[in-house]
């Protein structure tokens, strides 16, 4: 079968509304019809939410880059001895929120790096003195991989963990460490890094308590497409599941001041075709986030037309991406959010965490 009968296969099933299958996705990552497969996944981004473009006002926290992982592809992380390691108090992260909260933020996101003595008191310490002192603001905290270690360190379960968490004030988690599932990859590239296994089974159980979640995928590295067709139905078959992922994020990966330097970036055709690609083949999840962090304005605003509806928010002083060599701004204000998405001729849509609008 040549590559435009398995597109003209595809679009019937798009057009039918039925789910794409593994190879589906495999002939999308092989096909060079970029703009196809982005028209394929603008339907189905406009079948679920119109004309539509969400961002969120928030800061993102990064308390430490102390990590006892140290994955090859992580430029954030430090031993403890390095010069420039270091750890926020409880108090230091509330006085971050002090200082540079945006107007009208509704969302904190804290997340760092496997602190090998930081224990739960710490976590339920900041988390309630936020809390306390901000009641409306959602706190998207923590990582999968992040509980796990947690609880590790603490000699609690995962459920455990979760549960003193979130009567803290954790509202949802961020879909970080997700990287890749193939067990391939872990063991190459962040061989102390929990499995992919390990990764969803945190997830199904924030899942049922409640606990809503992100999901990424990190892409553009050394993983083959079969793995990465692999990542994203085995995040299918956990949304079928347990209904809970908010958002899909695909994070393309900055090598810059990795262990894989030598490694080019991901250009923006893997990039366009990804997010297109994930639009086509999670059906099940409402969003797919264009992280314009990672992808620059120019890119995230045409990826609008490439399946993705949401382009995350103002961010301010995000670190880790930086690490590896970002060149994006550190932050963009509400209004220049706003612009980029009506120059692109969609709708701009302040949300909260959980999607529901702010009024303006």
């Amino acid at each position: 079968m040549s590559k435009y009968s398995d597109l003209k296969q595809i679009e019937k099933k798009v057009l039918n509304s039925e789910r794409l299958s593994f190879e589906d996705g495999i002939s999308l990552y092989n096909s060079d019809e970029i703009f196809t497969i982005g028209r394929l996944a603008n339907i189905i981004r406009e079948r679920k939410n119109g004309n539509k473009v969400y961002f969120i006002t928030n800061l993102h926290i990064n308390y430490t880059n102390i990590c006892v992982n140290r994955c090859d592809f992580c430029a954030f992380s430090r031993n403890h001895d390095d010069k420039d390691a270091y750890t926020l108090t409880p108090e230091q992260i509330v006085n971050i929120a002090k200082e540079k909260l945006p107007n009208g933020a509704t969302e904190i996101h804290i997340v760092g790096g496997l602190h090998p003595d930081l224990k739960i008191e710490y976590y339920l310490e900041f988390l309630s003195k936020l809390k306390n002192l901000y009641p409306h603001i959602h706190l998207q905290a923590l990582t999968a991989v992040e509980i796990e270690h947690i609880a590790s360190v603490s000699g609690l379960t995962v459920k455990e963990t979760l549960i003193r968490l979130k009567d803290a004030g954790l509202g949802s988690l961020p879909g970080g460490g997700a990287e890749i599932f193939s067990d391939r990859i872990r063991k190459k590239l962040c061989p102390k890094k929990i499995s992919g296994s390990q990764w969803l089974n945190v997830l199904r159980t924030a899942h049922n308590l409640g606990i809503r979640s992100n999901a990424t995928m990190l892409y553009g590295h050394i993983e083959t497409v079969e793995e990465r067709l692999d990542h994203l139905i085995q995040l299918r078959n956990l949304q079928d599941e347990t209904k809970g992922f908010m958002s899909f994020i695909p994070l393309s990966f900055h090598p810059e001041n990795t262990k894989l330097k030598h490694l080019n970036n991901p250009g923006g055709l893997l990039d366009l075709k990804t997010i297109a690609i994930s639009r086509l083949i999670l059906d099940n999840f409402d969003h797919i986030k264009s992280f314009w962090i990672m992808l620059g304005l120019k890119l995230a605003q045409l990826s609008l037309s490439f399946g993705a509806d949401d382009i995350d928010g103002t961010v301010v002083e995000e670190q880790i991406t930086h690490s590896a060599g970002a060149k994006t701004p550190q932050t963009v204000t509400r209004s220049e959010l706003i612009d980029l998405i009506q120059e692109a001729g969609r709708m701009p849509t302040e949300r909260d965490t959980l999607y529901n609008n702010i009024k303006q």
